[in-house]
């Protein structure tokens, strides 16, 4: 479940910094926060293929985050 946590957060971290790179790029300001968030996203989910013993597809994935979704919302 380890896995799906790190997937399921990196994704979500991944999709919250592409609006904030694309303000800071607006403002003309270095997008440099949305960068930091963009590796760190990469790096959890890299972190979740290794993690999991069988790897992720692309099917596998909205499973993953109703799983993690599943465990949070009553």
């Amino acid at each position: 479940m380890t896995a799906d946590y790190c997937l399921t957060f990196g994704l979500l971290l991944i999709v919250f910094a592409i609006p904030a790179g694309v303000s800071a790029y607006s403002e003309m300001r270095p997008p440099r926060m949305a960068a930091v968030t963009i590796v760190l996203g990469a790096c959890l989910v890299i972190l979740a293929v290794t993690l999991s013993p069988t790897g992720y597809s692309y099917s596998d994935i909205p499973q993953a985050v109703a799983r993690v979704m599943a465990r949070f919302l009553p």
